[in-house]
């Protein structure tokens, strides 16, 4: 027999064959998590990146979509957008919220999400989108099919959450929202980060 090894998440699984209309996503963190995870992206494993400061909890399974890469057009896009702050992008796969109305206790699992939209998240200097999605089949989400639809409650509080997980009180934020957009929108910032993973990947030596 020959040996069966696990798939790294970020470079042996596919986007999905439909991306960008309906994404695989790798969970890394759920919303009942006290310790930020994140893929180690030579291992592939999940590692403790930082346990989270204050009572503030992710409101959505957040991971991010296999084989893509937040680099230099996924910046550019944000630029020809009118976030004329952004330097370059973050240099990570292209994070990804996922909507479910299902407790799921933990991450380190696969999914499939349907994006209906974004935001546009720019950490200091650079491009940090957050794609928001909604889970397959899911019994009250998925009759959302774009950010538009959605009870603003939603927003606000992904909002919020980005704003704050990283600042202490008497630091000023380096973090801001420069616009929410829709699931086209979307499905552009998908293909862009789908070149900059093939960039990455196949960039001459």
């Amino acid at each position: 027999m020959k040996p069966v090894y696990k798939a790294h998440p970020w470079h042996g699984i596919s986007a999905g064959e439909n991306a960008p209309e309906r994404v695989t996503v790798f969970v890394e963190i759920v919303p009942s998590d006290t310790i930020k995870y994140e893929v180690d992206k030579e291992s592939g494993y999940l590692k403790i990146d930082r346990p989270q400061k204050y009572s503030n909890i992710i409101p959505s399974l957040y991971g991010f979509i296999p084989q893509t890469y937040c680099g230099e057009e996924v910046a550019k896009l944000a630029r020809e957008r009118g976030t004329d702050k952004v330097q370059e992008g973050d240099g990570d796969p292209l994070d990804i919220c996922v909507l479910s109305s299902h407790h799921i206790p933990h991450g380190d699992i696969l999914l499939q999400a349907i994006p209906i939209g974004g935001l546009c998240l720019l950490d200091k200097g650079e491009a940090d989108d957050k794609i928001i999605a909604v889970l397959v089949a899911d019994p009250i989400y998925q009759k959302y099919t774009d950010i538009s639809e959605l009870p603003e409650a939603i927003i606000t509080r992904l909002k919020h959450y980005f704003l704050t997980y990283k600042s202490l009180p008497d630091e000023k934020n380096a973090i801001e929202i420069s616009n929410v957009y829709g699931r086209e929108d979307a499905h552009e910032v998908i293909r862009k980060s789908m070149l900059d993973y093939r960039d990455l990947i196949f960039k001459p030596i």
